[in-house]
């Protein structure tokens, strides 16, 4: 029960990842690895091209719910 509660979970969806990403990336330009830019303009096009190439399309539970007759 506590034991469970007190472990971190992961985001559930890419984009949840990508919000935690923004929100914490100082290790990946710790010693100029990656720089600021080329992490943002990586979380956008993921948004851009994984995000909301799922959201606006139908889910195939969807398909099953309304158009399965």
């Amino acid at each position: 029960g506590d034991e469970a509660a007190s472990i971190p979970q992961v985001p559930g969806s890419l984009d949840a990842v990508l919000d935690s990403l923004e929100k914490d990336h100082d290790f990946l330009t710790k010693g100029g690895v990656f720089s600021e830019d080329l992490i943002s303009t990586w979380i956008e096009w993921k948004r851009k091209n994984e995000v909301d190439y799922v959201r606006l399309r139908p889910h195939p539970a969807e398909f099953e719910l309304y158009y399965d007759i």
